[in-house]
């Protein structure tokens, strides 16, 4: 949506169960310009945020995550991040650059995402075609 100064994303999220192996790295993303608001509400997990990224890798320009989703964002394995359970009303702020991905996720976990973008590397209007008339 634009906001005059800047476009604001909101849009909820679904994440289904993750199938881990013990001892292996969280794999993760940081967004360069965008912060992200999580309000969990349904489900569980542990989200991992903080550390770096090792052996991070960019999303190709044309990608959906960087032309729709968040803007120049780099995936890798999360190097000395902080693991925290979150469960529904829990609220996460994730400042832009930093590292987060999920883990221990049982069945799933919904959760409102919230994209000040100051920016405005991401169009105004975009509604997912699901949703659309």
């Amino acid at each position: 949506v634009d906001m005059g100064r800047y476009n604001l994303a909101v849009g909820v999220l679904h994440r289904g169960r993750t199938t881990d192996t013990p001892g292996a790295p969280v794999v993760g993303l940081t967004h360069a310009q965008v912060t992200e608001t999580y309000v969990i509400l349904s489900g569980a997990g542990t989200l991992v945020t903080g550390g770096s990224l090792g052996n991070p890798r960019a999303f190709p320009a044309d990608n959906e995550v960087v032309t729709v989703l968040a803007g120049p964002s780099t995936s890798g394995a999360i190097q000395n991040g902080t693991s925290r359970p979150v469960k529904p009303g829990d609220v996460v702020i994730i400042p832009a650059g930093v590292p987060h991905g999920w883990t221990n996720v049982p069945d799933h976990v919904d959760y409102l995402s919230i994209r000040p973008d100051v920016d405005k590397v991401l169009p105004a209007g975009y509604l997912h075609p699901l949703l659309r008339p």
